[in-house]
C-alpha cells in the first residue's frame, strides 16, 4: 500500500532541492551560464515552496495560540531570504560580492529547514491533526506545482 504523505513529507522534498540547489549554486564562479541556471532554479523553488508553505502550513498554524511563535519567527526567516535573493538579483552574476551573498543565502536557508525540521516540525505536529496533516499535505503540493514554474520567482 502506497503511504500517503503528510505535510511535512511535502515539505521535506523540496527541502532536499533546497539544499541541493544553494549548494551548488555556491560552487559556481563568474557569469556563467550554470550560475544563471542554478540562481533561476533556486529561486524558483525558493519562491514556489514559500508560497505553498505560508499558504498551507503557516497560515494554519498561525489561527491558534501554540503555533503564533513558531509562524511568526518562520516567516520573518522567509522575508530574509527574499531580501537576500532580491540583492542577488539586482546584482551582476560576476560580481564578487554576488558570490558573498549567495553564500548568505545558503547559509540562511540550511538554517532555516534545520529549524524547521528539528523544532518547527514537532511543534507543528502536536498542534495539527492526522487529517490535518494529510489535508494540507494536498492542498501544500497543488500551491506548490502551480507556482513552481521556471519563469516564476514572484507573485506578479
Amino acid at each position: 500500500m502506497e503511504k500517503v504523505l503528510n505535510i511535512f513529507d511535502q515539505l521535506k522534498i523540496s527541502h532536499e532541492k533546497q539544499r541541493e540547489l544553494s549548494n551548488k549554486l555556491i560552487q559556481t564562479s563568474g557569469n556563467s551560464l550554470e550560475r544563471k541556471e542554478l540562481f533561476k532554479n533556486l529561486k524558483n523553488e525558493l519562491f514556489a515552496h514559500a508560497v505553498a508553505e505560508d499558504r498551507f502550513f503557516y497560515i494554519p498554524l498561525m489561527m491558534t495560540d501554540a503555533g503564533l511563535d513558531i509562524t511568526r519567527h518562520a516567516l520573518s526567516e522567509h522575508h530574509e531570504m527574499d531580501e537576500l535573493l532580491e540583492k542577488l538579483t539586482e546584482m551582476k552574476l560576476s560580481s564578487p560580492h554576488w558570490l558573498i551573498i549567495a553564500k548568505k543565502l545558503t547559509e540562511t536557508v540550511h538554517h532555516h529547514l534545520e529549524e524547521e525540521e528539528h523544532k518547527f516540525f514537532q511543534q507543528a505536529g502536536k498542534i495539527l491533526d492526522d487529517k490535518s496533516k494529510q489535508q494540507l499535505a494536498k492542498k501544500y503540493h497543488s500551491e506548490y506545482l502551480k507556482y513552481l514554474d521556471k519563469n516564476k520567482t514572484s507573485l506578479t
